[in-house]
């Protein structure tokens, strides 16, 4: 298929002034507001143009000059990741994830039913360069409505003789643990959806105990991207430390809750901002996810919501989740109803999924209700340090850095709490607004 003249010129091209504030970006969200429903091929490649050939390790070297780090929640560098799978021996595979088990996050559903083709794109892109001649997109079970609208994507493009390579997607059960990259590889080698020990790792033996790639689906996306218009041009938003854009969704205590494609290292203020929350009247926020991290909101306004710049008070950006705390409502009743949630969804394959989380659960359901039974706030101290660094897999020691943030962000609350005297909505056993979703359980692990 070839390419219009002017079809690049929708996508902008412009450098950032060093004096504009980092906002708003339109890159992966070209149209979106346009309408509510999927683009079809022919409206894709209008947009941005046929993926241009590339002569093999080029590729590579794009993204890795580009700075793409991963935009599911580790942020590891995307080309390191790329070079490390093409310079195993034998056919690889890629694995585009998007499980998005973050209950807090939309960025990865609002991606790909609205542009599944920039996703489809950069995994067969992918593919091409790192020797693989499959692509398996992981999505939730529980969304078939998503799983019918890719398949039509991937139907698409195979009658239009577009790919190279083979793309399948598979229904995964949606547990918080399911979306982890030993977990896929564990579910498509045919066993559960769940964690699995490493080493070894998936760029070494992962599926069918092939060379594995496995990325969030939208840093697939950012992968189309460059191919198309090169790494300085990806390099022209962000910071230089964290380049391109990002997808963050914001919750809670803003007027306009939603999906934002943003510069990344865009300030937290500023995000909260375009969503329609004044960060003065937002006493608190929560910054990553589940397995983030509770913070004063005056201690992160200016802060770029960039690991680079959060690494230092203990934060990362995670798959760009900001939840502010509404007002009145308890941070540690939410965090309460988080960690019992969490305790749930752990693999049960290790002491402490199956005996500390849900210890450390009770302790702060009894701080959050203020109905203490001993020494809680030494007693929980004590476990978080138990359990921190000890499970099989990284899911506790998400858990504990959750649990840790909400008595450090909370400590006033959390003295007063554990001396009986509760805030009204403890009391009342209610919060104003719940703040954090919670979601049912996936129900099995195959």
């Amino acid at each position: 298929m070839t390419m219009a003249p002017d079809m690049r010129a929708t996508v902008p091209r412009h450098a950032r002034p060093a004096d504009r504030p980092l906002g708003l970006v339109k890159r992966l969200t070209i149209g979106w507001r346009d309408t509510d429903r999927v683009t079809a091929l022919g409206t894709h490649l209008q947009r941005y143009g046929a993926l241009p050939p590339h002569p093999p390790g080029t590729l590579i070297e794009a993204v890795t000059s580009a700075g793409l780090t991963g935009r599911g929640g580790a942020g590891f560098p995307t080309g390191v990741k790329m070079r490390a799978v093409a310079e195993r021996r034998g056919p690889a595979i890629v694995v585009a994830n998007g499980m998005e088990s973050e209950p807090a996050s939309d960025k990865d559903e609002a991606l790909l039913s609205r542009a599944p083709h920039l996703v489809l794109d950069g995994a067969a892109a992918a593919a091409r360069e790192v020797g693989a001649t499959t692509v398996a997109v992981c999505l939730p079970r529980a969304k078939q409505w998503l799983l019918t609208l890719v398949r039509e994507a991937v139907a698409e493009r195979v009658r239009a003789g577009y790919d190279l390579v083979a793309i399948e997607v598979y229904d995964l059960p949606h547990g918080y643990v399911s979306s982890s990259e030993s977990a896929l590889v564990n579910w498509l080698n045919g066993g559960e959806a769940k964690p699995l020990a490493v080493p070894p790792r998936p760029f070494e033996k992962g599926v069918g105990r092939r060379p594995t790639m496995i990325s969030n689906v939208e840093t697939f996306a950012h992968i189309a991207l460059i191919a198309r218009f090169g790494p300085g041009w990806f390099r022209q938003a962000g910071l230089p430390d964290a380049p391109g854009s990002m997808l963050i969704t914001t919750s809670g205590a803003v007027a306009a809750p939603g999906v934002y494609e943003v510069d990344a290292g865009i300030t937290i203020g500023a995000a909260l901002s375009l969503s329609g929350g004044a960060a003065e009247h937002i006493a608190s926020v929560l910054v990553g996810g589940y397995f983030g991290s509770w913070h004063n909101t005056a201690e992160v306004t200016t802060m770029p919501l960039a690991s680079s710049a959060l690494k230092r008070i203990g934060a990362g950006p995670g798959a760009g989740v900001i939840v502010a705390l509404p007002a009145h409502a308890c941070g540690l009743r939410e965090t309460a109803r988080v960690l019992g949630w969490l305790a749930g969804e752990g693999a049960q394959q290790c002491g402490p999924c199956m005996f500390g989380l849900p210890a450390i659960a009770e302790d702060f359901a009894q701080l959050a209700t203020g109905r203490p039974q001993g020494q809680l706030l030494d007693r929980l101290h004590r476990r978080l340090g138990m359990v921190s660094g000890r499970g099989a897999c990284a899911h506790p020691d998400g858990a504990v850095r959750l649990a840790r943030s909400a008595l450090a962000a909370f400590a006033a609350d959390a003295r007063a709490h554990a001396a009986g005297l509760p805030c009204l909505p403890a009391r009342q056993g209610r919060s104003p607004a719940n703040a954090m979703p919670i979601p049912a359980s996936a129900g099995g692990w195959r």
